[in-house]
């Protein structure tokens, strides 16, 4: 998800380089990533049905749609349609399973946790992965051929309202677990970068639908009611910016909660990373020239997160990895 919104925040702002490299990589992580899931799978199937009906661990396997409408978004971006057909279809497939699944399986789960145990910003993937779908959807309409490209416009239309009523109940859980529990460092987690994030790319999917308006009757009826929403979701996402930064600067420097890399923090990235695209694309979408010094800022700030947290990744391996070869070479693995 992270490495692949960068990739496409890079391609707007230009560095095609940068972008090409990333766009690389990012299909090289995909593919491990969903090795290790498959096998999983396969091993601990146990341990991943018990994280599925966990109220804390659960959203997250929302992260496996949206990090496939991301690529599929990239591989539009870079020509290759009939891969990202089969993305869309594999991201949908995901989308319907995990939706269900989950939501019932919290729904009617006998012992359920609290608000303030139960809610995390990760919750916020539910929206980020059907708001992947609209994204998705409305940038392969236009390589399709009517009457489909009036359908999978309609998909994304569906899928963004949708996305935009799940944001209003899941961000009115957190803002209440923000102001009436107690609240402190370490519940304060990168998963709630996505509080800004999902109103990023709500407004990434938006901006899309609105410059499809002549492929489809329906979008055009609605273009007052899809720019006003737009920038809506845009200045939500846009208010949670300076909160976040407030909240990050007290957890690190005011309690001094340790900063050393997690897998967390690449939920920090990927809002990052996805506010310049959606940025870029409103600008285009409804001619809003002043707001493009914002969105080239956030390119730089997007590249110097994603640096940073890669770093910290390969750093982080680096140094599990020494202490296994070591004890390796002690028993005489190597000969």
């Amino acid at each position: 998800m992270a490495t692949g919104i960068v990739s496409i925040a890079a391609d707007r702002a230009e560095f095609s380089t940068i972008a090409a490299v990333l766009l690389w990589l990012n299909v090289g992580q995909f593919l491990l990533l969903w090795f290790l899931t498959s096998w999983r799978l396969l091993r601990y199937r146990r341990a991943l049905f018990a994280d599925f009906a966990d109220h804390q661990k659960a959203p997250g396997f929302f992260s496996a749609v949206a990090a496939t409408g991301v690529i599929g978004s990239q591989l539009v971006i870079n020509g290759s349609y009939d891969v990202a057909f089969t993305l869309w279809i594999f991201a949908v497939f995901l989308w319907v399973i995990l939706t269900y699944g989950i939501f019932t399986t919290l729904t009617i789960k006998e012992t359920k946790p609290t608000i303030e145990q139960g809610i995390t910003g990760t919750w916020l993937l539910a929206v980020v992965a059907t708001q992947s779908i609209a994204l998705l959807s409305a940038l392969l309409a236009r390589h399709l051929d009517q009457p489909i490209r009036l359908h999978v416009n309609f998909v994304a239309l569906s899928m963004w309202l949708w996305g935009g009523m799940m944001y209003i109940w899941i961000i009115s859980l957190i803002f209440y677990r923000y102001k009436f529990f107690k609240f402190s460092p370490a519940d304060f987690s990168s998963s709630y970068w996505i509080n800004m994030g999902a109103m990023a790319i709500s407004t990434l999917a938006g901006s899309l639908l609105i410059e499809n308006a002549a492929d489809a009757w329906f979008l055009e009826s609605l273009v007052p009611f899809l720019k006003g929403f737009t920038i809506f979701f845009w200045a939500t996402g846009t208010w949670w910016i300076p909160m976040l930064i407030i909240l990050f600067v007290w957890r690190h420097l005011y309690m001094r909660f340790p900063l050393r890399y997690d897998s967390v923090y690449w939920g920090m990235v990927f809002p990052l990373g996805m506010y310049p695209v959606c940025t870029f694309e409103m600008v285009h979408a409804m001619r809003l020239d002043f707001l493009l010094p914002i969105a080239h800022a956030f390119v730089y700030a997007a590249l110097l997160a994603w640096a940073t947290t890669f770093f910290g990744l390969v750093r982080s391996l680096v140094t599990s990895l020494i202490p296994a070869l070591r004890a390796a070479r002690g028993r005489g693995d190597f000969g």
